[in-house]
């Protein structure tokens, strides 16, 4: 196999444990609707799709019912605006993160951001954490016309910084993150403790399966 240039990393559930940010914003939607908060747990199993998944799961849990279109659209609104409150606040690096991130750096590796989340939130959680230099692109869920599992933001990050997809390792925690990757021709690492929606991430086949971010470094033979 190739020697990784680029590695690709995803953000909540990979690099930082965000659920308890998440499940403030969205209980604070669902008071604002009218309707019981959930359980930190439960939000942990929403997320990964994207902000709209989100709220419509959170939505569909607290009324028994999918929400029409209306309510959905209101219902994300006062999501964003609770979580702007939230996402960069308290928060929880997954053990090994840092120091692997920065052996990556000081091995020369190229590092890129490519998440579901809207990306209004996600330079704030960069400056917040002490990694806004460590990449060299971001990618929000809303950057470009398609979010993971579709391969076009992998491949976008590859174009921009001049890297063959084949020289290019994902770095993920859930089955969107192993499917983007197998369809843009990429290797891909994943995460045990992330959030893959209850399942077992190696159910969805990747390359490597990892229970300790730091096994990163053996995978690139740093």
């Amino acid at each position: 196999m190739a020697e990784f240039e680029l590695i690709q990393f995803d953000l909540d559930g990979t690099l930082i444990d965000s659920v308890p940010q998440l499940a403030e914003a969205i209980n604070d939607m669902l008071g604002q609707l009218g309707h019981a908060t959930q359980p930190v747990d439960a939000v942990r199993c929403w997320v990964g799709n994207g902000a709209d998944m989100l709220v419509q799961r959170a939505l569909t849990a607290a009324a028994g019912q999918a929400p029409e279109a209306g309510l959905h659209r209101h219902a994300r609104t006062l999501f964003d605006e609770a979580y702007a409150g939230h996402a960069d606040g308290a928060l929880v690096f997954y053990p090994g993160v840092l120091d692997t991130l920065e052996r990556l750096r000081s091995a020369g590796k190229r590092l890129a951001l490519v998440t579901n989340k809207p990306y209004r939130f996600v330079p704030g959680i960069l400056a917040a954490a002490g990694l806004a230099d460590h990449f060299e692109l971001a990618l929000g869920g809303d950057s470009m016309a398609e979010k993971k599992p579709s391969p076009a933001p992998l491949l976008h990050v590859c174009e921009r910084l001049d890297v063959s997809p084949a020289r290019s390792l994902m770095v993920g925690d859930s089955e969107n993150d192993v499917l983007a990757a197998k369809a843009a021709g990429m290797a891909v690492a994943a995460l045990t403790y992330g959030y893959n929606y209850g399942r077992p991430i190696a159910d969805s086949r990747p390359d490597w399966v990892l229970d300790d971010f730091a096994g990163l470094a053996s995978i690139l033979k740093l």
